[in-house]
């Protein structure tokens, strides 16, 4: 009588003990992303994320604010590269510079990384970038999940997701209604490619120019993956600084579909931004990712935000102050703009000029 092997949860290949282990390696990166309103309230491995929603007793008519988003095919060059730390960097960006738009200031976040096989290092460092990003933006990591989910990804792929939550006073909500004609619009330098475009950017360098990861670019100083991989810059804390010490009326996060179209989001009915390319000049890997791909302007610009990763709309007094605080905060800054009122052909924003050279 032959002995028969019943299935079991890790032949199929998902590895339980490999999940309790990333889960010990991540807690020390977690913890220090507390807040007060985190602190001693359960800890990593509950079934949900806790917050002290009574520290918004001080606001008189707090309003929530929630965002979600990944950091699409980017993912894919820190697998190819093995390098796991930065992704979450680029994870958080995308989620709060989302909530600070409408002046929110970001709260707590989760995580959802999904994988092919739980390595629990790569976890881990996974965890700890996304750790880090939220430190840089003021904000908690109350949680997350970990999915294994063998023979849907390969075991080394990966896909990362988030969900932030900020909270803003009602009568200090930014929005279209706050924008007037003559204010100026201030550009937020980009640390490069952000995490947008990937697709196209991939496309142009491996498929058309057929690059490697490791090939040393003299444009960038190093190499084209470790150009690609530059983690995104994170403004949370730079835009709610504005708000503190001058008039701001609103604020775009320039990600998928560019500068004009982000702006545009932003801008009222009857109301026109424009927006001066002379005033800037993008990063060298903008001006590469066309003359290797020989993509049009047009459609680079509709595709990557072309060295400007946050927009800042104030008024005209406010200009100096603005830029002065953002200079104490290290970011570089420069009045890219106006709005004006909307003519019988202009849509909500467009860029003028050519880039300074």
């Amino acid at each position: 009588m032959s002995e028969t092997t019943g299935a079991s949860y890790a032949a199929a290949g998902v590895d339980i003990e490999a999940g309790d282990r990333a889960v010990e390696l991540m807690k020390e990166w977690v913890k220090k992303t507390q807040r007060p309103e985190v602190a001693g309230l359960g800890g990593l491995g509950g079934f949900a994320g806790l917050f002290d929603a009574s520290a918004l007793k001080r606001y008189e008519r707090p309003l929530l604010a929630s965002a979600t988003d990944g950091v699409g095919t980017k993912v894919d060059l820190a697998r190819k590269m093995g390098v796991y730390d930065t992704i979450g960097h680029d994870l958080v960006g995308m989620v709060v510079d989302d909530l600070v738009v409408c002046g929110a200031e970001p709260l707590f976040m989760t995580d959802y990384i999904c994988v092919g096989k739980v390595h629990p290092e790569r976890v881990a460092a996974i965890v700890k970038g996304i750790a880090e990003g939220c430190v840089l933006a003021g904000c908690a990591l109350v949680g997350g999940e970990t999915a294994e989910h063998p023979g849907l990804l390969g075991p080394d792929d990966f896909d990362v997701a988030g969900a932030g939550t900020g909270v803003v006073e009602a009568d200090r909500l930014l929005g279209p209604d706050r924008i007037r004609k003559g204010d100026a619009v201030i550009a937020m330098a980009s640390s490069g490619l952000h995490s947008n475009g990937y697709s196209l950017v991939r496309h142009v360098f491996f498929d058309r120019a057929g690059w490697s990861l490791d090939r040393q670019v003299e444009e960038f100083g190093r190499t084209l993956g470790e150009e690609l991989l530059e983690p995104t810059r994170i403004y949370s804390l730079d835009c709610l600084a504005l708000t503190r010490t001058t008039e701001v009326h609103g604020f775009s996060h320039v990600t998928g579909g560019g500068l004009a179209n982000n702006l545009a989001r932003v801008v009222p009915d009857g109301l026109h931004a424009t927006v001066d390319r002379s005033t800037w000049t993008p990063g060298a890997v903008f001006d590469l990712v066309g003359k290797a791909g020989q993509v049009e302007q047009l459609e680079l610009e509709k595709t990557l935000n072309m060295g400007v990763g946050m927009i800042a709309i104030v008024p005209a007094e406010s200009v100096d102050a603005a830029l002065t605080t953002l200079a104490d905060r290290g970011i570089d800054s420069w009045v890219a703009g106006e709005i004006t009122e909307r003519g019988a052909h202009t849509s909500g924003a467009e860029l003028v000029g050519g880039y300074a050279r």
